[in-house]
C-alpha cells in the first residue's frame, strides 16, 4: 500500500431525471478526521450515509464536500400574495387620508418585496429519490478521485522522505566513524579534563577523583544513541515502504530522531561530533516537515 497525503481535491458531476448534481471536494492536513458538508436546503437526509463513507474511506485530513444541486424542466409558478397584497392597499388607503398625493400604480404595488412570489413546482417522491441516490454515488465517484489524488501526493512525499532517511542514515554513519568517538580521543580528553581539576591547586580524593573520570568516560559515549538513530532509520524505511496510514506513527518515529540527536549534540565533546549533530537534527526537521503532510 502507498502512502497519502492529506491534501488534495476532486470534482465529480452527473444529472438524474429533472436533476443536474455537482460534488466540488477539497482536504488539507489535520490532525485527525473532519467532514465538513455545505449541502442544499431540503438535502439533509443523505447527510449521514455520506459521513459514512467518507469516515470509511479516509483517515486524517479536514474534508470540505460542497454540493450543488440544479432543477431543469420544472418552471415556477408565479403567484400573488393575496394577504400581503391586502395589507399593503389597507395602507394606502389609511395614508392617503391623510396625505394627499396620487394613488399607486400597478407596477408599482407589484413591485413591492413580497406581493408576487416565485413557487417552484411541487416536486415528485420518485425523482428526488433517484437524485438522492445519484448524489451519494456521485460522492463516491468523487471521493475515489480524492483519495487518488492523496495518493500521487503520497508517492512524491514518499520519495521526499526516502533522501531525509538516507540523510539521516550518512549523518549517523558518520557520527558512527567519527575519530572523535575513539577510545584514545575519549582518554585524551579526560586527561585533559584530569589535569585542568588537578592544576586547581585544591586537594581531591583520589578515589573521588576515579569515579568523576569514569562517569565523564560514560557520557562522553554516543554508542546507545548511534544504535537507537539506527534503529530508527530502519523503522522508518519500513514505515515508508508499507505504506497506509502511518502519519502518526512517522511523525512520532520524527520526535524519536530528534530526542536522540539532541542527546548526541550534549554529548559531543569535540567540534567534528557537535557538527554532525547539529546537521542530523536539520535533516530531522526536514523530515518531520514533509511527515505533517501525511495521512
Amino acid at each position: 500500500m502507498s502512502l497519502a497525503s492529506m491534501t488534495g481535491f476532486a470534482r465529480a458531476h452527473g444529472a438524474a431525471g429533472a436533476y443536474g448534481w455537482a460534488w466540488e471536494l477539497k482536504s488539507v492536513n489535520a490532525k485527525g478526521f473532519d467532514l465538513r458538508l455545505r449541502l442544499p436546503p431540503g438535502w439533509d437526509a443523505i447527510e449521514a450515509a455520506l459521513r459514512a463513507s467518507a469516515q470509511r474511506a479516509l483517515a486524517r485530513g479536514t474534508v470540505s464536500a460542497t454540493l450543488d444541486v440544479t432543477r431543469n424542466g420544472a418552471a415556477p409558478t408565479v403567484r400573488v400574495n393575496e394577504e400581503v397584497l391586502a395589507a399593503i392597499l389597507d395602507s394606502f388607503r389609511t395614508i392617503a387620508k391623510k396625505v394627499d398625493a396620487k394613488p399607486p400604480s400597478l407596477d408599482g404595488i407589484l413591485g413591492l418585496k413580497g406581493v408576487i412570489e416565485l413557487v417552484e413546482a411541487e416536486e415528485n417522491a420518485e425523482e428526488r429519490q433517484k437524485a438522492e441516490a445519484a448524489a451519494l454515488t456521485g460522492f463516491d465517484q468523487a471521493l475515489a478521485e480524492l483519495i487518488a489524488a492523496r495518493r500521487r501526493e503520497g508517492d512524491a512525499l514518499a520519495r521526499v522522505l526516502g533522501e531525509r532517511v538516507a540523510t539521516i542514515a550518512k549523518l549517523v554513519a558518520a557520527a558512527e566513524a567519527s575519530p572523535a568517538r575513539r577510545p584514545e580521543a575519549i582518554r585524551a580528553r579526560l586527561a585533559e579534563q584530569v589535569k585542568a581539576l588537578l592544576a586547581t591547586g585544591e586537594k581531591l580524593d583520589p578515589e573521588r577523583l576515579h569515579q568523576e573520570a569514569v562517569m565523564l568516560a560514560a557520557k562522553a559515549d554516543v554508542r546507545e544513541e548511534i544504535d537507537r538513530l539506527a534503529a530508527h532509520v530502519e523503522a522508518a524505511r519500513e514505515l515508508i515502504a508499507t505504506g497506509g496510514a502511518v502519519g502518526r506513527r512517522l511523525d512520532f518515529l520524527a520526535q524519536e530522531f530528534n530526542r536522540e540527536a539532541n542527546t548526541l549534540c550534549a554529548k559531543a565533546n569535540d567540534v567534528s561530533l557537535t557538527t554532525i549533530g547539529l546537521e542530523l537534527k536539520l535533516a530531522v526537521d526536514q523530515f518531520r516537515e514533509q511527515v505533517q503532510n501525511l495521512e
